[in-house]
């Protein structure tokens, strides 16, 4: 049986651990996966395509849903305003679930009431809580969860399991992962 999402083209912006392992359910969804990383350098195992961020204007165009999981840095701040969604398919879906102000909400809003955009969905806003006032409670085709997206019922497992493994290596004098790089930011 044919997925409706078969041969559609899921765009990461962002493509590191999360993004992995989004790409990998995805392409059990026979979608085609094309990722974005700084230097456009990435394990390309589950992705088709990998650009470097520099071309993401580049790679808009071309996808059907658009999946931010990038960290925040002073270069990623409204990495996707009204320019980079002007690049997007009519009726293409955006997802945020990296950071709230890597998207600009305005240029958001304005895409989804013109039906530039077909759907969105944020876990995360720039201002959390969102503010009752906020306009995006009121912009069509728009899911809001509550900075949930890494939530279920395997999270708390999924957290200890590192924990252990982290604290093994560090009394092992063994290297560590999940580390800070702090010349990056994230």
């Amino acid at each position: 049986m044919a997925t409706p999402d078969r041969g559609k083209v899921l765009l990461i912006v962002g493509y590191g651990s999360i993004a992995k392992e989004v790409a990998k359910r995805a392409k059990a969804f026979d979608m085609r996966v094309w990722g974005v990383t700084r230097s456009g350098k990435g394990e390309p195992a589950h992705a088709e395509k990998i650009f470097a961020a520099s071309q993401l204007a580049e790679a808009l165009p071309g996808a059907d849903y658009v999946l931010i999981c990038a960290p925040e840095t002073p270069e990623t701040k409204h990495l996707i305003g009204a320019a980079e969604i002007a690049k997007m398919k009519r009726g293409a879906r955006l997802i945020n679930v990296g950071r709230g102000s890597l998207l600009d909400e305005a240029a958001l809003v304005q895409a989804l009431e013109s039906g530039g955009l077909g759907g969105a969905a944020l876990d995360v806003t720039e201002t959390e809580p969102l503010p009752a006032e906020s306009l995006l409670w009121k912009a069509p085709n728009l899911l809001i969860t509550p900075h949930t997206s890494g939530v279920s019922d395997r999270l708390w497992d999924r957290q200890a399991a590192i924990l252990i493994d982290l604290l093994e290596r560090w009394f092992d004098g063994r290297e560590l992962f999940n580390q800070v790089d702090f010349a990056r930011g994230y």
